[in-house]
């Protein structure tokens, strides 16, 4: 049994508000003292004392050298450095990646692109998952690497470059286009350009970036789409892992991967290319009325079509019977609704458009894996630190 609060520093060479309301949830609950992390004033702490070291190792060796040399029970939540051989806790881009191709294809998208600007392993994760996935459905995608790219320059004019060199590999992309960008700033590069050129997001591309990160994004003219990443989770679990190696415990081997919370749809990729009129308005009638007691029959009615015709046109156009879609599109609300929501599961589940709790539990346990109340305590762990003025 403990005799006085662990000690614990961060060390974060990135820092993001809500990966430190995860840690600092767990802290609270905990009785930890957390040192001030001193890596955000660029300052490394050499002759520092304490019990543990939650660290992000994605910038300079300088940060690297002091956590290796501290010799504490350690956590970091990056790969920058996969030679290492601390425990990890990482974001699972993989899945973030697979949740924006089901995004497009369920759009009818066929062409796409992967964007990034430079070596980053969490780019690589996310375009290498993304290209993977699209390559299952059998679509190619075009991964546009602006440090890879002959016209790439550092000199004083790079901005201006690259800019350029974007605005001509999309002019000559065929549309329309499904963007996935690296980071939210990727993809607000990308929109800024295609204004600039004159092409339409989201009718001519539809755009999606990574992190959920803009500020004031739903004020823009047109608020681009991202993934939610569970940052606090991550930081929550990062936490729980340190604590046992404090404790002598054995942990996990390897990485720890936390699944996103969900894609955040927005105007930027507010698109259905499906050529198919009926399948392509029973498909916005699905997104605007799930939370419904919808069926098959008034979606084959949105569609001003035949029960029949329309469900073999739906699995033409869009690759899965419409029921199954619907069940798709009601599962991931779900999980956007779990996740920091005191309501209870009856309430949830009429919310998703099923009759009752017990079709909903079952709905959802098949589709996941895990009931409602598991996905809601694996998700919402630190959901209440990250509340606003939290920072």
């Amino acid at each position: 049994m403990r005799t006085k609060s662990p000690r614990v520093l961060l060390a974060l060479g990135y820092y993001d508000y809500r990966l430190h309301c995860g840690i600092e949830k767990y802290a609270q609950e905990h009785g930890w003292h957390l040192c001030s992390d001193v890596t955000r004033e660029k300052v490394i702490p050499w002759g520092w004392e304490g019990d543990g070291i939650l660290a992000w190792l994605g910038t300079g060796d300088d940060l690297a050298e002091f956590v290796v040399h501290a010799r504490k029970p350690t956590v970091d939540f990056s790969f920058r450095r996969p030679q290492l051989k601390f425990p990890r806790v990482l974001v699972d881009h993989a899945a973030c990646a697979r949740l924006v191709a089901e995004h497009f294809l369920t759009r009818g998208l066929k062409d796409f692109v992967f964007y990034s600007d430079r070596e980053n392993w969490a780019f690589e994760e996310n375009g290498s998952a993304f290209v993977r996935a699209l390559s299952e459905a059998g679509h190619p995608c075009n991964w546009l690497r602006w440090h890879r790219s002959p016209a790439h320059d550092t000199g004083h004019f790079q901005w201006k470059q690259k800019r350029d060199w974007l605005a001509a590999e999309l002019k000559r992309a065929p549309k329309p286009l499904g963007v996935f960008a690296a980071t939210d700033d990727h993809a607000l590069e990308v929109l800024e350009t295609c204004e600039r050129m004159g092409i339409s997001v989201p009718d001519e591309v539809s755009l999606i970036g990574m992190n959920n990160s803009l500020l004031a994004v739903d004020a823009m003219h047109t608020p681009i789409s991202s993934v939610e990443p569970n940052l606090e989770l991550v930081g929550y679990r990062g936490a729980e892992i340190l604590d046992q190696l404090m404790l002598g415990k054995k942990v996990p081997a390897g990485s720890t991967r936390i699944p996103p919370r969900g894609l955040m749809t927005r105007k930027s990729s507010d698109l259905v290319a499906i050529n198919h009129p009926g399948v392509a308005r029973s498909l916005r009638f699905m997104w605007e009325h799930c939370h419904e007691p919808i069926g098959v029959e008034d979606l084959a009615q949105a569609a001003a079509m035949s029960v029949r015709s329309f469900h073999a046109a739906f699995a033409e156009n869009v690759g899965r019977p419409p029921g199954q879609e619907l069940q798709r599109i009601r599962i991931e609300r779900a999980k956007n609704l779990l996740t920091g929501s005191a309501e209870k599961m009856d309430a949830i589940a009429q919310l998703c458009g099923y009759q009752n709790g017990n079709s909903f539990w079952v709905a959802f346990k098949q589709a996941t894996g895990v009931s409602p109340k598991q996905y809601q305590k694996q998700s919402t762990t630190s959901a209440a630190a990250s509340k606003p003025g939290k920072k």
